[in-house]
Formats: C-alpha cells, structure tokens, sequence
C-alpha cells in the first residue's frame, strides 16, 4: 500500500488483524472479535462463549464454573436418603420434614445452585404405575422446597420408575434401596 510504501498494514500484535481494523492493536485476538481478545466478563480464563456460567468466576475443569463444595454435595446426598413416603403413596412422610429443610436452607445458602430431583422404584407392581409413583414423589418433593420458597425454575423433577435399580429387587433390602430420591446439585 501507498500509505506503508508498499509494504503491507503492520499488525503490531501478529494476531491476523491488520492495525487498521485491529480494534485492540496491541492484544491479540481473533477477527471475529475485531483483533480484540475474547470477552471473559468474570475474568476467570474462561472465554464467555465457552463458559457456563460467564457471570461468575470458576475454573476451566468445570465449564468456567465455580465448583461445588463436597460438603454440600455430602449434606444433599444425606438429606434424599432420608426422605419417605406413605407406601404406594406420593405422600411425603413428616420423618422426612428435617431433611427437607436442611435442602431448603442449602438452596437459599447457594443461590447459585439449581436442584434435579430424581424419583425411583421398586419393581412392585406395574412399571407403567411405578413410573408415575415415581413423578408423583419427585413432584411432591419439588411442591414441598417451592412451599419453603425455593423458586420453582431451580427445581427439575423427573420419575423413572424401577428403570435404574440400584439394588438386586428379589430382596427386601433392594427393594427398599430401589425405592429412593435421588438429588442432584447444578450449577447455575
């Protein structure tokens, strides 16, 4: 060019980007973000269009989101072993109140955590019904969180019947391990 005689527009940064329509000259960044750096808003490495959660800080092994603590994993974990129902019922028995509330009172700790709940069976019975036993007792754990105020749109809530047996159902002791809540923490 007449303007750099006859050399090419410099590209101060060696990013691609001439120095002309470099919008960062000096930083190297791709053209699709005008030689500018990829945007990082929480500033944890983790380029917004790969991160997860890009408003808040975590690392690159979780997505650029912050990592659970294993202690909320272990308290939530603790609390669905601890949940009952009415045999053959959605009904939420009043045993289970204090686990509950410590889920409520984690899910208010971390706002930044959603919840899947996660309904299981035996395989008493007809699959069709226990897969519906299963929503029911899922939904009923959700509806008691929502009562205590946990926002409706943290909570998932899926049955799956006895289509994931985590124990032998030809004994008493696996049926009643088949028959469980599951919860699972996510990250926002």
């Amino acid at each position: 060019s007449v303007k750099y005689s006859g050399c090419p527009v410099p590209d101060s940064d060696g990013d691609g980007v001439d120095d002309e329509t470099d919008k960062c000259p000096n930083e190297k960044g791709p053209a699709r973000f005008n030689g500018c750096p990829a945007p990082d808003k929480d500033g944890d490495s983790v380029t917004d269009e790969d991160d997860a959660c890009p408003e808040t800080s975590g690392s690159a092994s979780n997505k650029g989101c912050p990592e659970i603590r294993q202690e909320v994993i272990e308290k939530i974990n603790y609390a669905a072993k601890n949940i009952f129902f009415k045999t053959g019922s959605d009904q939420i028995q009043r045993n289970s109140d204090a686990a509950l509330i410590e889920i409520v009172d984690i899910l208010q700790k971390n706002t930044g955590l959603r919840l899947q709940i996660d309904g299981h069976s035996d395989n008493t019975g007809p699959a069709a019904k226990n897969l519906l036993l299963s929503q029911k007792r899922a939904e009923s754990v959700k509806q008691f969180l929502v009562s205590r105020g946990v926002a409706a749109s943290r909570l998932g809530a899926t049955g799956y019947g006895q289509s994931r047996p985590i124990a032998d159902n030809s004994t008493k002791q696996g049926q009643t391990a088949n028959r469980r809540v599951e919860l699972k923490l996510v990250q926002d």
